[in-house]
């Protein structure tokens, strides 16, 4: 979350009165309670210890948590705070793509002020939070997977898993601790700009898939290894309904009833809490014009009493001065509410102090700055961050050469493979024979960034160069590969015009990346950039020369003409660094017999019109073009198949 987009979220519900509206009554006697989590009393006591010898200056540090472009190493020691996080454009010494080398450095110098106990202080370690949303990211040289919607078109809840794990093996090879994912939002308005971050519109497998991903990285309930020094803690957000707001605007107004809150919204989270994820994100978006950071009955009644969870919730960006009354540097409103740690940025050392004055002045109650500090507290020692060396001593720290290690790459490979949608096959278009003479057009074919999507490297998924993905192949390089290997030819020409005649065409585009706000849309029809995908596969269906499309999207799209113009076209969502899961599947042998087959369903029914923005399985209205689950293969001539 970047701070220009805020000034919009803030002003917008506020201008049309939705501040003012009064959410509907929680009956929680209708809501079900995940099993009970029994907690370790010996650890118990070890949080009560700790909690008797610090001082308030100290128990205020710990619930405030700052952005490494806003805070040094002596703030983290002089105000004790308790977490700090990389933002999506924050990187160290002001650079997100600086070397590995030096996060992990910066990870030891903020962990090392945080344990410096010359003052007699308690010396709690800090801990660092990182959105690796689809892999870590945010590092030059990672993993990086395809974004949750390509996970949920696997629908295969063990491969989830295992990206988890993956995923918290090269966090840690950079020292940090915390993982602000699974994003586990239940989207039913495609129009938003987060919609590649929910698994699916179906409740079911966004909580089963999003369960899976908690596992992998945190390591499950009854793993003896779990949140050791190669897992990491995990986060469910955004905390609770931000894939349903009106129009699909982001940080905007969830209007469901109490009964649908709990049927879609809920799934996730009840999944999560199942899994033992130890941290919740509350959410920008509002219920019935109440901000949920400020609403108590979400927070605090709903999430700790009835649910039980004893983790603690974090803030998003900033998004506490959204709660009326407040502003960044001032909210007791949110904290008495339930959050527990301040996601504050650039605005903590202002909100430190407001919120040590409201604690003296009992306008928060020490028992609720006490408790929000027990569950702080508690996540730490069950994370075992209380009892590890400096990030560069830990197990996987400093094996750089993890970072998109041969061995995790053959995972985001298989989900690539997994994640792929065949919606047209006319004439057995595909697969393609190995050593057939294929045209290639369109510049995304040769671009790791717009496979990747926002959330890579920086916030946007902007700025991004070939070299700063090292390990990665493009679309255009891996059907490359296959080709000459098949004993075929790729002749690559973005513009789509050849000088010798193809045997098969493939035309790849799509989406370009952006993340969060930025995102948002009138309606879900495809407007491309540059290049005319409808021009170039005129001009190949004018000369008779089969034709593939590959789609790269963070959501279904119309894109009726393409489609129509297409013999063979091909969701393949946000793949992420491995364009070869792609070849994999388009490219048969040498006999034009299939490698891998389509496995993939659509995880969010396709839209047929361009204002056809809310077509979800089960709610009525309109038909869409392709329902959920739909997705053909090989073998079959209708595509009518259930998810996995």
């Amino acid at each position: 979350m970047r701070p220009h987009l805020l000034i919009l979220a803030v002003t917008l519900p506020l201008a049309s009165g939705l501040a003012r509206a009064a959410p509907p009554p929680l009956d929680l006697a209708d809501w079900p309670r995940p099993p009970a989590r029994a907690q370790d009393p010996a650890l118990e006591a070890r949080v009560s210890a700790l909690l008797a010898r610090m001082s308030l200056e100290e128990k205020v540090g710990q619930v405030i948590q700052a952005d490494i472009s806003a805070v040094t190493p002596e703030d983290v020691r002089r105000f004790h705070l308790g977490s700090v996080l990389n933002g999506g454009n924050s990187g160290p010494g002001g650079d997100d793509r600086a070397p590995a080398q030096e996060w992990l450095a910066l990870a030891d110098a903020f962990w090392l002020a945080s344990i410096d106990d010359r003052d007699g202080g308690a010396a709690i370690p800090v801990i660092w939070g990182t959105d690796a949303v689809h892999g870590h990211a945010n590092i030059v040289g990672a993993t990086v997977f395809p974004h949750n919607i390509g996970l949920g078109a696997t629908g295969d809840a063990d491969l989830v898993r295992r990206i988890g794990r993956v995923t918290a093996r090269e966090i840690a090879v950079t020292g940090m601790d915390w993982d602000f994912a699974p994003t586990v939002a239940v989207v039913r308005n495609d129009r938003w700009g987060r919609t590649y971050e929910g698994f699916s519109e179906d409740p079911a497998i966004v909580g089963r898939l999003g369960a899976a991903l908690v596992a992998g990285l945190q390591g499950s309930l009854d793993d003896p290894e779990r949140l050791d020094g190669t897992h990491v803690i995990a986060t469910a957000k955004h905390f609770i309904g931000d894939g349903g707001t009106a129009d699909g605007i982001d940080q905007g107004d969830n209007r469901a009833s109490p009964d649908e809150l709990l049927r879609i919204h809920a799934a996730g989270y009840l999944g999560a809490l199942e899994a033992g994820v130890e941290t919740i994100m509350a959410s920008y978006n509002s219920w019935h014009g109440a901000k949920v950071h400020g609403y108590r009955p979400l927070l605090t009644d709903l999430l700790k009493e009835h649910w039980g969870f004893d983790g603690f919730v974090v803030g998003d960006w900033n998004a506490h001065a959204q709660v009326e009354g407040c502003e960044p540097t001032s909210c007791p409103q949110a904290f008495n509410a339930g959050i527990d740690m301040f996601m504050a940025p650039d605005s903590w050392r202002g909100l430190y102090e407001n919120t040590l004055a409201s604690v003296r002045s009992g306008e928060i109650a020490t028992a609720r700055l006490d408790d929000a500090v027990r569950r702080i507290l508690r996540v730490k020692f069950r994370a075992g961050v209380m009892d590890r060396p400096r990030p560069s001593e830990r197990p996987l720290a400093g094996r750089f050469e993890r970072l998109g290690a041969p061995e995790h790459r053959a995972v985001a490979r298989e989900a690539v493979r997994e994640s792929l949608v065949l919606l047209k096959n006319e004439g057995g278009v595909l697969p393609i024979a190995a050593d057939a003479r294929v045209l290639l057009a369109g510049p995304a074919a040769d671009d790791v960034a717009r496979q990747a999507g926002g959330w890579t490297l920086s916030w946007q998924g902007d700025g991004n160069r070939r070299e700063d993905f090292p390990h990665a192949e493009t679309i255009r390089e891996a059907l490359a590969a296959a080709l000459t290997a098949g004993g075929g030819r790729l002749d690559y020409r973005p513009d789509g015009r050849w000088s010798a005649r193809p045997e098969v065409a493939v035309l790849v585009f799509g989406e370009v990346p952006y993340a969060e706000g930025a995102g948002d849309r009138p309606d879900v029809d495809f407007r491309g950039s540059g290049l005319d995908p409808r021009a170039v596969l005129e001009r190949w269906r004018q000369a008779g020369i089969p034709t593939v499309s590959v789609f790269l999207s963070g959501r279904p799209l119309y894109v009726g003409p393409e489609l129509a113009q297409s013999d063979a076209f091909v969701a393949a969502w946000l793949p992420g660094s491995e364009g070869g899961g792609v070849a994999d599947v388009l490219v048969g042998n040498a006999g034009g017999a299939a490698r891998h087959d389509f496995t993939g369903r659509l995880p969010y029914s396709w839209p047929r019109a361009p204002q056809q923005v809310t077509v979800n399985a089960g709610a009525g209205g309109d038909e869409p073009q392709f329902p959920l689950g739909y997705g053909l293969t090989y073998g079959a001539s209708t595509g009518q198949q259930s998810i996995r």
